[in-house]
């Protein structure tokens, strides 16, 4: 498993624990704010990655988006669902390496 289909995973994850109504305000807002930083980080690798793996890359977008405007309160909910979500499931794709072999 390549490391962009790893870091698809845990921001997945992550984003997903972020969506949780009341717990993922309490992080956000318990971190002043710091871990939108982060994840922005996160994705930004995550896109990087997966642009030199040939690979989607949509959600790691969306989640830069989203670490941009998770601050307004239920906006900032449907981003981190929806983008939990497209990461999941980019991250659980096949890779799709160039041609099959001939015989």
């Amino acid at each position: 498993m390549s490391s962009s289909r790893v870091l698809k995973w845990l921001t997945g994850a992550f984003e997903l624990v972020l969506a949780i109504p009341v717990l993922g305000g309490v992080i956000v807002m318990g971190s002043s704010y710091t871990v939108l930083g982060i994840m922005f980080i996160l994705h930004l690798i995550t896109l990087i990655l997966s642009a030199n793996n040939k690979e989607p890359f949509y959600g790691s977008v969306l989640g830069i988006i989203t670490s941009l405007l998770a601050w307004i309160p239920f906006l900032g909910w449907v981003l981190h669902l929806i983008t939990g979500i497209l990461l999941m499931v980019t991250g659980a794709q096949r890779p799709k390496y160039g041609s099959p072999p001939s015989y």
